[in-house]
């Protein structure tokens, strides 16, 4: 019998799955759910298409300079943030990896930035050299773990010392106190830590209009509620519970 976990688990390899298909013009190179505070960042005619997901990305990178240095994203997805981070911050590598092949596969065959790859790899079992990176990404992914301590600790494991973790999800409300107190655990430094649900809820505001026409564009009729709720769209689910203060988004700059 599915628990609601491995139910969505299955949902969430569908729509990857269906969005590898049918997505031919490249249109869905995000999905996280956006921040709006950075409305005055000059973003390219092709960027801001996608203005909301890369404020989220840039918010999470803009307070420590990476250039120079190797950086590995986990959940790295179809690679927008990767791409965009890449171009913009010029770090020495970046490497994302996704568990998903199909995710990975297009990334692949979609980028071609120098420093940048992407490959398919397990979170809980990163396939890297202990004190292998200078930094290591990770956004709106961490819920979907198994195992999240077994995640830190991997972090933990290939950050080179004084490396840093940059870490951005959302929990439950009665989980959050759980997360900090695994963060807290997990051998690096708290060095920032911030609740940034407010501008997540506006970036979906903001950014109703685009995700209800790409849904309508790439989603069939049988598939559109399951669109609808991973994009947070106002009406969803995922929306209200970010409205009502059950799901709060956190955002931390960890340490090694």
């Amino acid at each position: 019998m599915y628990t609601a976990k491995k139910l969505y688990d299955q949902f969430w390899k569908l729509w990857y799955w269906y969005v590898s298909r049918v997505d031919k013009n490249s249109e869905v190179t995000f999905m996280n759910y956006g921040f709006s505070n950075f409305e005055e960042l000059d973003l390219s005619k092709e960027d801001e298409f996608n203005r909301y997901p890369i404020q989220l990305y840039y918010y999470i990178v803009c307070h420590l300079n990476i250039k120079g240095l190797d950086v590995l994203e986990v959940g790295s997805g179809r690679g927008g943030g990767a791409e965009y981070i890449t171009r913009i911050f010029k770090p020495k590598s970046y490497k994302g990896v996704d568990l998903n092949g199909k995710a990975v596969k297009f990334c692949n065959n979609h980028y071609s930035h120098e420093g940048l790859s992407f490959s398919q790899a397990n979170a809980l079992n990163l396939p890297f050299q202990n004190n292998s990176f200078d930094v290591v990404i990770n956004v709106e992914s961490s819920h979907r773990y198994s195992n999240v301590n077994k995640f830190f600790s991997e972090v933990h494991r290939v950050l080179k010392p004084k490396g840093y973790f940059l870490f951005s999800d959302f929990r439950d409300d009665y989980l959050i106190n759980r997360l900090h107190t695994q963060l807290s655990n997990s051998k690096m430094k708290i060095k920032k830590m911030e609740y940034i649900t407010p501008s997540i809820i506006n970036a979906l505001e903001r950014d109703h209009e685009r995700r209800q026409l790409l849904i309508k564009r790439l989603a069939p009729l049988i598939f559109r509620s399951i669109a609808k709720e991973f994009s947070g769209i106002k009406g969803t689910r995922l929306y209200k519970s970010l409205k009502a203060g059950k799901l709060e988004y956190l955002y931390y700059v960890m340490q090694k």
